[in-house]
C-alpha cells in the first residue's frame, strides 16, 4: 500500500482545519485545503514542512461548486483517498432566539456540507479501493449545552451519518469515523463559546485541567487515517480532556 495519499480538508484556512492539513502533509500526503477564506497561512505552513498543498476556494454548501472542487483535486493530484469534513459554525444562540434562518444556516454547513463533499468524493475513493472519511463532530453531543441547541443537533446528526455511512462503504475498503473535540483555542472559539469565561468553565469540568489546542487532535486524526486502521469504522472518538466520559 502506498504511504502517500491525496487528502481534502474542508475549513482549512485556520483553526483545526489548518492543523489537520499540516498534519496530513507531514505524513507525506498531498493535501487540498477547501475554504471560502484565504489559505495563504496554511499553504505557507505546509510548504515550510516540505509538503504539497492545493488551496481551493469553495463553499461546501453549494453542490455544483463541490463537484467542481473534487474534479480540480483529482485533476491536480491524480486521485482522492482521504476526506476530512471539518468546516462548520457554532453560533451560541439561546433556543428561543434561534430563527429558522439561523437553524438552516447551521444545518447546511455542519450537516449538509459533509453530505455534499462525501457524495462527490466517494466515487474516487471507491475507484481507489481505499479511503478514509473523517467527520469532525463535537463533545457537545454528549453534553447538550443549552446555548448550542442547533449546533449540537447538527453534530449529533453527523454522528448518525458516520455510523450509517460506515456500513454503506465498508465493503469498498473505506472507513468512516468521527472525532469529537472539546472546546479548543481557535480564533472562532475565542470570540464565541470561549469568550466571557467560557474556556474556564469548560476547563473546570475536564479531567485534564487545561484548555485544549488544535494540536491535541492531531494524533487522533493520524490514527483514524492510518493505513493500519482499516478495521476501525463507524466510531466517534471523544477528545475533550475528559469532560464527557462516553
Amino acid at each position: 500500500m502506498p504511504s502517500s495519499r491525496v487528502a481534502v480538508v474542508t475549513g482549512a484556512a485556520r483553526g483545526l482545519g489548518q492543523e489537520f492539513a499540516v498534519a496530513l502533509a507531514g505524513l507525506g500526503h498531498r493535501v487540498a485545503g477547501w475554504d471560502v477564506e484565504n489559505q495563504a497561512e496554511t499553504s505557507a505552513r505546509v510548504v515550510a514542512a516540505g509538503g504539497e498543498f492545493l488551496p481551493v476556494t469553495v463553499d461546501v454548501t453549494h453542490p455544483v461548486a463541490v463537484e467542481a472542487a473534487v474534479e480540480q483535486v483529482v485533476a491536480s493530484f491524480g486521485g482522492l483517498h482521504i476526506v476530512v469534513n471539518n468546516a462548520g459554525i457554532y453560533p451560541p444562540i439561546a433556543f428561543e432566539e434561534t430563527t429558522v434562518d439561523d437553524w438552516r444556516d447551521v444545518m447546511r454547513l455542519n450537516l449538509e456540507g459533509p453530505f455534499l463533499v462525501t457524495r462527490a468524493a466517494l466515487p474516487h475513493l471507491r475507484a481507489a479501493g481505499w479511503g478514509r472519511i473523517v467527520n469532525i463532530v463535537s463533545a457537545v453531543v454528549f453534553l447538550g449545552p443549552p446555548e448550542l441547541v442547533a449546533y449540537t443537533t447538527s453534530k449529533a446528526g453527523l454522528v448518525g451519518f458516520t455510523r450509517a455511512l460506515a456500513n454503506a462503504v465498508g465493503p469498498d475498503g473505506i472507513t468512516v469515523n468521527a472525532i469529537a473535540p472539546g472546546l479548543v483555542t481557535t480564533a472562532t472559539a475565542t470570540r464565541t463559546t470561549g469568550a466571557g469565561g467560557g474556556f474556564e468553565r469548560v476547563r473546570a469540568s475536564q479531567a485534564v485541567p487545561r484548555t485544549g489546542s488544535p494540536a491535541d487532535l492531531v494524533s487522533t486524526l493520524r490514527y483514524v487515517c492510518d493505513e493500519g486502521s482499516g478495521f476501525l469504522t463507524g466510531q466517534t472518538l471523544n477528545v475533550d480532556g475528559g469532560s464527557a466520559f462516553r
